[in-house]
């Protein structure tokens, strides 16, 4: 499994949950009423996310995006199919 970060360089903006989410005793689905919470907007940047915020009336919690160090192997994708392996390939 890879995780990449394409496309992770946008603000989002979630609205949080008015109501708890209920549990349908037929089917066992989760429910809620609360639509707004499955809106999310994507922004360029931050100060674009917190001035529509504050244009809305949305009361914002600015969460900074954790600093990653790219994972890069000397040999890349391509030495998992290496003709010239010296040891045994295992998973």
């Amino acid at each position: 499994m890879s995780s990449g970060t394409a496309k992770t360089h946008l603000w989002v903006l979630e609205h949080v949950a008015e109501s708890a989410r209920s549990v349908d005793p037929l089917m066992g689905w989760t429910s809620s009423s609360d639509t707004q919470a499955q809106v999310k907007l994507t922004f360029e940047t931050k100060e674009a996310a917190m001035d529509y915020a504050a244009a809305k009336g949305i009361d914002a919690v600015v969460q900074e995006p954790k600093e990653r160090k790219p994972i890069v192997r000397a040999g890349g994708y391509g030495e998992n199919f290496a003709t010239n392996r010296r040891g045994v390939w295992t998973h």
